[in-house]
């Protein structure tokens, strides 16, 4: 069995995950040739990657993909707030303050979406979508939180921003 294969057995990869990686006889080429940016940040966890600022910095640009969809100003500030955090350049208040108004722009949306016709459920779960894109921008503590920060987005272009912000973790190893 392929040494890849043994560590993401060993670490409870997914079945999927694991048929996949056995094409690799490296975790270092396997972290290169990867495009399910969910599947990295999973290997980031399992290698208890310390950087949280650029895993907030990561989530943050995440939700930038999704800006033209919060039209709220409070889910923009909070993406804002949250990258000024991550370079040490906003306080734990301010985080808090921000990811609050985030987190109301969202539940004020959902309420407006649960009073609405189909039509404009629809368009209200995409604002609300980008709300909660920007909220988990501002509190992006753990690493499915940073993913899900761009649940709307194209995976490979995901895995391709990690891999330049993350750097190959397995490099050398």
């Amino acid at each position: 069995m392929k040494a890849t294969v043994k560590w993401c057995r060993k670490h409870g990869a997914c079945e999927e995950a694991v048929r996949w990686i056995a094409q690799y006889d490296t975790l270092e080429e396997a972290w290169e040739n990867c495009d399910r940016a969910d599947w990295m940040l999973w290997a980031l966890k399992a290698i208890d990657y310390k950087n949280d600022k650029q895993l907030r910095l990561y989530a943050c640009k995440c939700a930038r993909d999704v800006w033209d969809k919060m039209t709220d100003e409070r889910s923009r500030n909070a993406v804002r707030v949250a990258e000024r955090y991550a370079r040490g350049k906003a306080t734990d208040e301010e985080l808090s303050a921000a990811c609050s108004a985030a987190y109301s722009a969202a539940w004020s949306e959902a309420y407006d979406a649960a009073r609405s016709d189909a039509y404009s459920v629809a368009k209200s779960a995409a604002k609300s979508a980008a709300r909660s894109a920007a909220w988990s921008a501002a509190w992006s503590e753990t690493y499915s939180e940073a993913y899900d920060a761009a649940s709307d987005t194209d995976g490979k272009k995901l895995a391709i921003r990690l891999r330049r912000m993350i750097g190959n973790p397995f490099a050398g190893k």
